[in-house]
């Protein structure tokens, strides 16, 4: 399979994006893993004509927004996430509606017709900075995540306006998990995507998205480390680090993952069946790619100066 695929992207110019998330097998065989940001900063530089986007359909609709004239695939066109379904467009529109002087900032885990309401698009990557640089005499609107906009909040001192919405892979540990796991393990340093819940965050030694967790793993000496993020990054925490120990956190103790049930539906058979048969291509409209890469071309801007 590995192999077939490989030459299959050889023949159509194709490259394999994957976030983080993925099944060790689909990130080893990827040509770049990443996070949120990091993917749609490759996508928007890349020669290939073909992109396999290995993660969940908003990131692949943002690899097409800002590729127009390449054709984008995604392995399971239903790949999708808690904090899309959180934000149906309608009552999101109606939202930004009842404040005056709204600026909307959205995080990169929504749909692309809430990026085409959006004034800026954020990662848990650069929320922060971004958040940082809006003028003061805006009613900042965050969503859908709750927890990060809580977070960002909390580092800025920026008063928002939250949408009540979550990662359900982040927002089910338990901050009375982490403690138990202290005690267990009481010389370990404890990391936290900001997805997180506040008690949970609180607890911790690091908080920072899946790229800076992965950052810290590597510049930092500690033998063991207790995650609390999804399950996938592992795999190049261990390659990064093999002689430390990694605890992830889990949902309750009977588990052995704390895996997105979204992320997990992508296989090497179905990114073969991309190659092979064309399936699952993301097809977006004129209007859709032209209104929605204001929000994520500003976020780069944002991120970058």
């Amino acid at each position: 399979m590995k192999k077939n695929i490989k030459e299959l992207k050889k023949e159509n110019n194709a490259i394999i994006l994957a976030h983080y998330y993925q099944m060790p097998e689909i990130q080893d065989i990827a040509d770049y893993v990443g996070d949120s940001y990091a993917l749609a900063k490759y996508a928007q530089n890349t020669d290939a004509d073909w992109i396999i986007l290995a993660g969940v359909k908003f990131m692949a609709e943002t690899a097409k927004v800002l590729n127009p004239n390449k054709r984008v695939f995604v392995p399971d066109i239903n790949a999708g996430c808690s904090l899309v379904d959180a934000a149906p467009v309608d009552k999101f529109k109606k939202w930004i509606d009842s404040f005056e002087n709204p600026f909307v900032v959205t995080y990169i885990n929504s749909s692309i017709e809430v990026k085409m309401l959006s004034d800026v698009i954020v990662t848990s990557s650069n929320a922060v900075k971004i958040v940082s640089k809006i003028p003061k005499d805006k009613t900042i609107l965050f969503a859908p995540d709750k927890n990060l906009g809580d977070y960002v909040m909390k580092k800025t001192g920026v008063n928002m306006q939250i949408w009540d919405g979550n990662c359900y892979v982040h927002n089910q540990l338990d901050a009375k998990r982490i403690i138990n796991l202290k005690n267990i393990y009481p010389d370990a340093t404890i990391i936290a995507h900001p997805e997180c819940k506040t008690d949970v965050l609180d607890l911790c030694d690091f908080v920072g998205s899946t790229n800076s967790l992965l950052n810290y793993v590597k510049n930092t000496n500690y033998n063991v480390y207790i995650v609390a993020t999804e399950t996938g990054i592992l795999h190049q925490m261990k390659k990064a680090k093999p002689n430390a120990d990694f605890i992830l956190v889990t949902p309750d103790d009977n588990s052995k993952h704390n895996d997105c049930k979204y992320m997990k539906l992508n296989t090497l058979e179905k990114i073969y069946d991309n190659l092979i048969n064309q399936t699952n291509e993301i097809l977006l409209s004129e209007a859709q790619i032209e209104r929605a890469k204001i929000s994520i071309l500003r976020m780069i801007e944002f991120a970058e100066n």
